[in-house]
């Protein structure tokens, strides 16, 4: 196991009803900007909690944020921050609305230029404005870690930045705010929960057994529970053994102290750049490739995977690692996401599009640092 500082100060406040204590948790005096998506908040009943929740500060508010947050939108919330003398941000919504979030509490601040420098040059964030969030929907973990993926519709980019000065002060996770989402919502909850771990897993062996059996656990939980939430989506327990297991799978712990991957990450951002498919979506039809195209790396790992999780015991390494991407495969499918570029009309022309950028950026991905452009073009070649 390798060296590792771990630190969450994020509060968790979990379970139906807690919405109520939003209010209590924001220092009195604070004049909030809350932000939201696209109003689901106002058709399932949390908007109206909340506004009740925080009756007794001075409250601004802020919508139409994207399901892949666009920094001209986000600017746009910056410019309100400054104008009104904002004190504190108050997220209300899923992932996207947080990630959202976190890149307004630090561009607000930030004195060093064009704040999208904060995303392309990964310049430091020495100051935020402090964030609350309410979550609505259970998938990137932004809940509960200091990430943030936001999208420049000029440039047809869409990176990340990681700060510790973005991480929510508190989150409240409420379960039943499931029973009113879509399917292909939770479909994609399911997935990037799963993807999340299995990025920070299917790399190489370290010997960190717990993290593994932590992973390991998670993902069983997913392949449980997911199907259920989506079979009822009032059945509570599944709701919240769902929304856990997506905090937990993002959080920092099971990362700790082993090496973590992010390629299919990397690659699907630009899936989703280049084509507006849905995050989770993308993570769906790049795994599979790199599971296959760097089976000889992960060897291990797939092997234990295999084993562990979806009970791959038999035939050669090479037969039980085909049947373990075919399970990983079957899985997203099952519950309703696809796995090939061909089933969102990408073409190969994207793929050379995408392997450009790459190398003109100049950087390899992947636990090693090996997966360059020309390995790029054979895990998308690979999905066609």
């Amino acid at each position: 196991m390798y060296n590792f500082e771990y630190q969450n100060p994020v509060k968790i406040i979990f379970g139906k009803g807690e919405i109520k204590k939003v209010g209590i948790n924001i220092p009195t005096g604070a004049k909030i900007l809350l932000t939201y998506g696209g109003g689901s908040i106002f058709k399932n009943g949390v908007y109206d909690q909340v506004k009740a929740s925080i009756k007794d500060f001075d409250v601004v508010e802020f919508g139409g944020i994207e399901p892949n947050p666009r920094y001209e939108t986000l600017m746009k919330a910056v410019e309100v921050v400054k104008k009104e003398n904002i004190t504190y941000l108050l997220s209300v919504g899923g992932g996207s609305v947080l990630d959202g979030t976190k890149f307004i509490a630090a561009a607000a601040l930030f004195t060093n230029g064009d704040p999208w420098k904060i995303l392309s040059r990964q310049a430091p964030v020495l100051d935020a404005i402090p964030i609350g969030a309410v979550l609505t929907l259970p998938a990137t973990g932004s809940e509960m870690n200091g990430g943030s993926v936001v999208t420049k519709a000029e440039t047809k980019e869409k990176l990340s930045f990681i700060s510790p000065k973005v991480m929510p002060r508190f989150s409240v996770l409420d379960p039943e705010v499931i029973f009113s989402l879509p399917e292909k919502q939770v479909a994609n909850g399911i997935v990037d929960a799963f993807v999340h771990v299995i990025e920070q897993y299917l790399t190489f062996p370290v010997n960190s057994p717990i993290q593994d059996r932590f992973a390991e656990s998670i993902l069983k939980t997913l392949i449980e529970e997911g199907p259920k939430v989506l079979a009822n989506r009032n059945n509570y327990d599944a709701a919240a053994n769902f929304m856990w297991s997506a905090t937990m799978a993002l959080n920092g712990l099971i990362g700790a102290g082993v090496p973590q991957d992010w390629a299919t990450h990397m690659i699907g951002h630009e899936l989703t750049a280049y084509h507006g498919i849905d995050h989770a979506q993308t993570l769906a039809i790049v795994l599979p490739g790199i599971m296959h195209i760097k089976r000889d790396q992960k060897k291990d790992k797939i092997l234990q995977l295999g084993e562990r999780v979806w009970g791959v015991l038999d035939g050669t390494d090479d037969e039980r690692i085909d049947e373990t991407i075919r399970k990983t495969v079957g899985f997203f499918e099952s519950v309703g996401i696809q796995t090939k570029l061909p089933d969102y009309s990408v073409t190969s022309e994207t793929i050379d599009t995408i392997c450009t950028r790459f190398k003109n950026r100049g950087y390899k991905v992947g636990e090693k640092a090996n997966i360059g452009p020309d390995e790029i073009r054979l895990i998308l070649e690979d999905r066609l």
